[in-house]
C-alpha cells in the first residue's frame, strides 16, 4: 500500500465524519448526501436519487464489511481496512463515482462544467485550492470541461491503493 493512498484515506475519513467525532456514522452519510444533492440544483431527480444510494451503499458496506465490534460505527483504522481493501470496496467505489460524475452533468452531454464540479467537491468538503488543481490536473477542454469518465475514472483511482502521483493526489493538502 502505497503512503499516497493512506494520505488520500484519512482525507475522505476526515471528510466523511461530518460531526467531527472520530467515527463514521449512518447519520454523517446521510448529511453529506443531503449537501451534494442540494448544490446539483439542475440535476434531475434521478440523479440526485442515484447519489443518495450511492452514499447509503457506501455507509452500508462500511458498517458490514468493517463494524467488528458491532456499535453501527466506523473507527478511521476499520474504515483503512476496508477502503483500501479493493476486493471489498470496489464495486461501491464505482456506483459512487458513477453517481457523482453524473450528477456533475446535469444536461447529460458527457462533460462537466468547472463551476458545477468545484460546488460538488466543496460540498463533500475539499478545498477550494485544491479542487481547482485537481480539475486542471484531469485537462479540461478548451470549454473548460472535463468528461464525464475522466471524472470517474479519477474518483475510482483515488481509492486505489498501489497508485502514486494521480490526480486525485492534488486533494491532499500540500499536494
Amino acid at each position: 500500500m502505497r503512503a499516497e493512498a493512506v494520505d488520500r484515506v484519512k482525507l475522505v475519513f476526515s471528510l466523511f465524519d461530518v460531526d467531527g467525532n472520530g467515527y463514521l456514522e449512518s447519520d454523517d452519510f446521510d448529511l453529506m448526501s443531503s449537501r451534494v444533492n442540494a448544490v446539483a440544483a439542475g440535476s434531475g431527480p434521478e440523479a440526485k436519487d442515484a447519489m443518495r444510494r450511492a452514499f447509503q451503499r457506501y455507509w452500508t458496506t462500511l458498517v458490514t464489511e468493517m463494524d467488528a465490534d458491532g456499535d453501527g460505527r466506523v473507527s478511521y483504522e476499520e474504515f483503512v481496512g476496508c477502503v483500501l481493501s479493493p476486493e471489498r470496496f470496489t464495486p461501491t467505489v464505482g456506483d459512487f463515482a458513477a453517481a457523482l460524475s453524473a450528477l456533475g452533468d446535469p444536461d447529460g452531454d458527457g462533460r462537466v462544467e468547472r463551476p458545477l464540479f468545484t460546488d460538488l467537491m466543496l460540498a463533500i468538503g475539499f478545498s477550494p485550492a485544491n479542487i481547482d488543481a485537481l480539475f486542471d490536473a484531469f485537462g479540461p477542454d478548451a470549454d473548460g470541461q472535463i468528461t464525464v469518465p475522466t471524472w470517474r475514472e479519477g474518483i475510482e483511482e483515488f481509492y486505489a491503493p498501489d497508485r502514486a502521483g494521480i490526480p486525485g493526489d492534488r486533494l491532499v493538502s500540500g499536494a
